[in-house]
């Protein structure tokens, strides 16, 4: 395939739904790997993958699974995670992702709120043990036969799937459903697929319920492929490239932009089950990928990684950084040390999510200092907060959007999709933005994250960028600092690099003279790390409750 075939403002939508791209790859490039894991040598055709992802949806039938039923996934990057997610796209059953990091009461919420029917797990991920929780949620697992679940507290759920081999009390394994799938007619799938259609809800992602309850997002076949679609065509995708993924696949950074951006092009997804630099690393160099993809905190762990210079890069080309705002200097490393000419990506959830992308052919510093321009077919303002109005040029307010890429609503919550997405279908991001007069837009900051101090509005991300030309500094985050004289101060917080050291005055000294006096930070902190979601993206306001709870202790007052 010629890259660049089409103009990416000019990309065509595609009217599919996942199984059929699915399926069309697997008879025009049968032979052509799809699904591989390097740490467990496994690989997967394009027509292996569908054997398997249709014997998996024969399994899931044979159980109650049908269309419209909620399939819940609290797993990792395991292999299985896609074969569940196309074989419920195959028979019209919504997957929900559900966050690896959650805990009990997100899980039951999880479970209760999308009225789960089958719920797919593994084991457990870092210190949290899946099974124990599942077994506190539902006893009558280790009482009852399997599949006939019906309690009051999960009044929809009727099966839980163990993803691996191994037998637990009350649950199916996916082996078994394999194993059944296989001894069923192919004719009962295709009666449970005849009629689908790309507008149709696959997949039900969680917001991060960074702020109030978790809402669950409802996409179409038609939100995510295109989406994915145009994201690859921005990077020149082609059925030759292997895309090295270790984005969690719970999240759209993942699910869409990764995955539905390889199988919109018939390119092979070479994955990482759970992020480490060195595996990443070590994937690259063994499967030679072209296209790597993380949020800056990965790609910061890469650069800075001790083995990094043990391993060949060179056959990386291009990548997306995204999930939280792209330190510049980190930009311009991946592209000098890593090979990538790396694009950014901005949108939410809830715009599938892509809003708006830099491309491949964009100049470097287009790449480097902005989100890039709208997605074709979709519509992008700058509006006013307060007036709501749209914003001229070099004015900044709030990024709204309308085009396929809007979700199709929180489910069960008509009212909270009612606040987001107004009268004139424009989605509200509660992000703020500004549009250059080239037509590319860059990310200020959240709404709710600006700083106002003493009536100045602040915006973090200028002051995180400035503090990036201090060469010991790895990464840093600005957050708001409640104070009783000024309403907020600046607060920075500070990761050095290996080795490095800093202090507080010499922060300031570097900040006098070259900021406004009242964008100097009051408050710095040296931290280890950052808050944040399992998608990356740095929780403001946990900082700003760490930065409380850091001065308390040091006996600082507050002005």
């Amino acid at each position: 395939m010629e890259r660049f075939k089409n103009s990416s403002d000019t990309i065509p939508l595609i009217d599919a739904t996942m199984g059929g791209l699915l399926e069309k790859w697997a008879r025009e490039l049968p032979d052509h790997d799809f699904l591989v894991y390097p740490d467990r040598g496994l690989r997967l055709t394009y027509a292996d993958f569908n054997r398997r992802v249709d014997n998996m949806a024969k399994g899931m039938l044979s159980v109650g699974v049908t269309k419209g039923s909620k399939v819940g996934m609290w797993a990792k990057n395991v292999p299985d995670w896609l074969t569940v997610l196309f074989a419920s796209a195959k028979i019209g059953a919504v997957l929900v992702t559900v966050n690896t990091n959650y805990k009990s009461s997100e899980v039951e919420y999880i479970m209760r709120n999308a009225d789960i029917h089958t719920m797919f797990l593994v084991n457990g991920y870092r210190d949290s043990d899946y099974l124990e929780i599942i077994y506190d949620l539902v006893p009558e697992l280790k009482s009852g036969p399997r599949g006939t679940l019906s309690g009051r507290r999960f009044p929809r759920l009727r099966n839980v799937v163990y993803i691996g081999q191994e037998k637990q009390r009350g649950m199916y394994n996916t082996a078994e459903l394999l194993l059944a799938g296989a001894h069923l007619p192919d004719e009962l799938l295709a009666g449970a697929g005849a009629d689908l259609s790309t507008h149709e809800v696959v997949n039900m992602q969680y917001t991060s319920g960074t702020t109030g309850f978790p809402k669950g997002v409802l996409l179409s076949h038609h939100n995510i492929l295109n989406c994915g679609n145009a994201t690859g065509e921005f990077m020149g995708f082609t059925a030759d490239d292997k895309l090295l993924t270790c984005v969690p696949l719970f999240h759209c950074f993942g699910c869409v932009l990764a995955l539905c951006a390889a199988i919109t092009h018939g390119s092979t997804m070479v994955m990482v089950e759970d992020f480490d630099p060195l595996k990443v690393l070590a994937s690259i160099h063994k499967e030679r990928c072209t296209i790597l993809y993380g949020v800056p905190t990965m790609f910061i762990a890469e650069l800075n990684h001790p083995m990094f210079d043990m391993f060949d890069l060179t056959s990386l080309r291009t990548g997306i950084m995204a999930g939280s705002v792209c330190p510049i200097e980190t930009m311009n490393q991946a592209r000098e040390r890593m090979h990538c000419n790396l694009i950014s990506v901005y949108g939410l959830t809830e715009t599938s999510p892509g809003m708006t992308a830099s491309r491949i052919t964009d100049s470097t510093e287009v790449r480097a200092t902005t989100v890039g321009r709208p997605y074709p077919h979709v519509e992008v303002r700058v509006i006013d907060p307060e007036t709501g109005l749209e914003c001229p040029d070099g004015v900044p307010g709030e990024m709204c959007c309308r085009g396929y890429n809007i979700m199709k609503g929180y489910y069960k919550n008509p009212q909270a999709t009612a606040e987001i997405i107004d009268g004139d279908g424009f989605l509200h991001s509660g992000d703020l933005g500004v549009k250059g007069p080239d037509g590319n837009y860059r990310i200020t900051g959240r709404i709710k994250d600006m700083i106002i101090r003493g009536g100045e509005n602040i915006y973090p991300r200028e002051i995180e960028n400035f503090l990036f030309g201090m060469p010991q500094i790895e990464s840093v985050e600005i957050a708001g600092i409640p104070s009783p004289k000024y309403g907020e101060q600046v607060g920075a917080f500070i990761k050095l690099k290996e080795g490095e050291r800093l202090t507080e005055e010499e922060v300031r000294l570097f900040c006098r003279g070259r900021i406004a006096r009242y964008k100097i930070p009051k408050y710095i902190f040296f931290v280890d790390g950052f808050p944040m979601t399992a998608s990356g993206k740095i929780q403001k306001y946990r900082l700003r409750q760490l930065g409380e709870e850091l001065l308390r202790e040091a006996g600082t007052e507050i002005i």
